[in-house]
């Protein structure tokens, strides 16, 4: 039975596969408006480093929930879904298609399949997981997750101490893996159909070299000079969400003088392409009939023109 939502562009894809550039040339093709699906260009003042469209790309194609809060403001995927849902209707009251782009998988994940009802967190057991972890160290709290709620672990970073503890958290509360509750979700009130493009590469040494090459442009850009304002505001610190952002986190150590700027470039490209991993690690549970995949080392006149194809045969 066919699914009779209107229609809504999801374009995918690990870092540094040119997500936005294609983005662009659809809305040239297509009545489109674009919603970023990004956990870091939501924050204002941190554009070199989360690779946000210029001004001048933004007068051309403007894209909704992008500079919504300041760094010190902690914003959850759940955030992020209620003001999706509001820019998507919005958008569709108006004629048009959302184009909704970006990297974080969990925002996809979230507006798609709604949020569980996890547990609350609990001061009390917060405190007590804390205190192990500072006790046992932070590795020794994702190999206790590795056991109790195994596919949480292989998703969550070994240094990501917040994903941590909260997925731990959730199995203390509730008896039950997060991932399970992930899984139950709660009724689907998507007002579109997912039409999903994933750009991926079939060369990964060739996505490594781009992400290398963009974290020197970034450096180039000023990227340094960025992170130097944050640090100096004194109301950021390095656990707040914002600052623990790949690249971003890098730099503020460097500034708090953990690293030489040597040291800073090479753990800001390896922290890249560990996140570039992780998302092609989420894109793989996709289910292969539920999106078009395609190569982004194609020339980009003919990446358009496949998606383009696929789009008028998904009935856009």
């Amino acid at each position: 039975m066919s699914d009779p939502r209107p229609p809504a562009i999801f374009l995918m894809g690990p870092t540094a596969t040119g997500k936005t550039d294609l983005a662009i040339e659809l809305c040239k093709e297509l009545p489109c408006d674009i919603i970023s699906v990004d956990s870091v260009m939501v924050y204002r003042g941190m554009d070199i480093g989360s690779a946000k469209p210029d001004a001048a790309t933004l007068a051309e194609a403007p894209h909704r929930l992008i500079d919504i809060c300041d760094p010190a403001e902690p914003f959850s995927a759940a955030q992020f879904r209620q003001r999706a849902l509001e820019e998507i209707k919005d958008i569709q009251s108006r004629g048009r298609i959302p184009l909704l782009v970006g990297g974080t998988m969990l925002y996809f994940r979230a507006l798609e399949q709604g949020l569980s009802a996890l547990p609350s967190s609990d001061p009390g057991l917060r405190a007590q997981l804390e205190a192990e972890m500072n006790a046992l160290g932070l590795a020794a709290l994702h190999a206790r997750l590795a056991t109790v709620d195994p596919a949480s672990a292989a998703r969550i970073h070994i240094n990501d101490p917040q994903r941590i503890l909260r997925a731990l958290e959730v199995f203390e509360l509730s008896g039950e893996p997060m991932s399970a509750c992930w899984q139950r979700g709660t009724e689907n009130d998507l007002p579109c159909r997912p039409v999903k493009i994933v750009l991926m590469p079939t060369d990964r040494a060739l996505l490594q070299r781009r992400i290398e090459q963009r974290f020197h442009t970034m450096l180039q850009q000023g990227f340094v000079a960025e992170v130097e304002k944050l640090y100096r505001r004194g109301d950021l610190h390095a656990d707040l969400p914002a600052m623990r952002a790949v690249g971003y986190r890098q730099v503020w150590e460097h500034l708090a003088g953990q690293w030489d700027h040597g040291e800073m470039v090479e753990r800001g490209i390896i922290a890249t392409r560990q996140f570039a991993k992780r998302q092609l690690t989420w894109l793989k549970h996709e289910p292969e009939e539920a999106m078009f995949r395609l190569d982004f080392e194609e020339k980009p006149g003919q990446i358009l023109a496949q998606v383009l194809k696929y789009l008028a045969a998904s009935a856009i």
